[in-house]
C-alpha cells in the first residue's frame, strides 16, 4: 500500500488530519481529508481515513461514500475499508479479506506478545489446555495442527501432548516469530482453510483455532475444511467470541463473534459431532472483560 499520496502538500495535509483525529476533532479531520483528497483522488487511504472522520461525525452514508472508494482503488482490501461497510450495514461479509488480516498481524508482530498478554490478559491457550484435558486426560496427539498459530503462544501449550505439531498462518511476521519460539515441527505460511483442504484427509487427530473465528463470519467452508482434515474421532477445540441471537456479526473492532447455536449447526453440517460448549472471558477489552465460547468436538466418523 502507498505510504505517500504523490504530493507533498496532501502528505502533509493527511499528517494535520491525523492530528486532529488524535485529538478528537472529527470536524478538522474531515475537511482536511477532503483538501488532500482535491489533489489526490486516487490514495485509499485518505480514502478510509475520511470514512473513519464522517462515521465519528454520525455522516453515515458519506462514511459508507468514503470506504466504497477506498475498496474500489484497493480491490484487495488490504486497509479494511470491506469491514467497516460491513459493521455499518452497506453489504455482507464472510470473512475479513486476506490481505487485511496479513498486513494486521504483519504490522502487529512485534508488539504481539507483550500486547495480548499484558494489555489485553489473553486467556486463550489456558482455556483450551483445560477443555483438552478435561475432555480426555493425559491424551496424546499423533498429529496435531494450531490454525492461526500466530506468535507460537499456543503452540508451547500443545507442545507436551502432540507427537507432532504444524503451525499455520498467514502472516509472514507471525511465522518468523513462530519459528524462533521453537515449538513447532513445522510451520506454513498460508490461509488456513487453504492449507487444510489442500492437505491429507483424516491426518490429524487434533485441530485447535485459537483467536481464529473472529476472523470469518460465514463458518460452514472452514469447519468442512476442518472436518477433511481430521480423523475419526478427532478433536477440534476452539474460542470464539459470543453473540446472543444472530448466526454472526462483525463489531467496532472489524471482528466477528458467533452464537451458540450457529457455532453448533455448522459442527454438525460438517460432521463434526455436538459441541461441548462453554461460556468463557477469553480477554480483556478496553477495560472490560470480553465474553465468548471455549468449543470442543470429537469428529462422528
Amino acid at each position: 500500500m502507498r505510504r505517500s499520496s504523490g504530493d507533498p502538500i496532501a502528505d502533509r495535509r493527511f499528517l494535520y488530519a491525523q492530528s486532529a483525529a488524535t485529538d478528537g476533532d472529527w470536524r478538522a479531520a474531515a475537511e482536511l481529508l477532503e483538501q488532500v483528497l482535491e489533489v489526490a483522488s486516487d490514495w485509499p487511504p485518505a480514502w478510509l481515513a475520511l470514512g473513519q472522520a464522517r462515521e465519528r461525525l454520525g455522516e453515515r452514508e458519506g462514511a459508507g461514500q468514503a470506504y466504497r472508494a477506498a475498496v474500489a482503488l484497493d480491490p484487495a482490501d488490504e486497509l479494511g475499508a470491506g469491514p467497516r461497510l460491513a459493521r455499518l450495514g452497506m453489504q455482507p461479509l464472510a470473512a475479513l479479506p486476506q490481505s487485511y488480516v496479513r498486513a494486521l498481524f504483519d504490522d502487529y508482530a512485534p508488539r504481539y506478545a507483550r500486547h495480548v498478554r499484558e494489555a489485553l490478559a489473553y486467556r486463550g491457550p489456558e482455556l483450551i489446555d483445560a477443555a483438552l484435558e478435561k475432555s480426555a486426560p493425559g491424551r496424546r496427539y499423533a498429529l496435531a495442527l494450531d490454525l492461526g498459530c500466530g506468535d507460537g503462544l499456543m503452540g508451547a501449550a500443545l507442545r507436551p501432548c502432540a507427537e507432532i505439531l504444524v503451525g499455520v498462518d498467514l502472516s509472514a511476521g507471525m511465522v518468523e516469530l513462530a519459528r524462533e519460539r521453537g515449538v513447532y515441527d513445522k510451520l506454513a505460511r498460508q490461509d488456513i482453510r487453504a492449507f487444510l483442504e489442500q492437505g491429507p484427509a483424516a491426518s490429524a487427530d487434533l485441530v485447535v483455532a485459537a483467536d481464529v473465528l473472529p476472523y470469518f463470519g460465514d463458518l460452514r467452508a472452514l469447519f468442512a475444511a476442518i472436518a477433511h482434515a481430521l480423523c475419526s474421532r478427532g478433536i477440534f477445540v476452539l474460542t470464539a467470541e459470543l453473540l446472543d441471537g444472530e448466526e454472526y456479526a462483525i463489531g467496532e473492532a472489524l471482528r466477528f463473534a458467533h452464537s451458540g447455536a450457529y457455532l453448533s449447526e455448522c459442527a454438525t453440517e460438517a460432521g463434526l459431532g455436538k459441541p461441548g460448549l462453554q461460556r468463557a472471558v477469553l480477554r480483556r477489552e478496553k477495560g472490560h472483560d470480553a465474553p465468548g465460547w471455549v468449543a470442543l468436538f470429537e469428529k462422528t466418523s
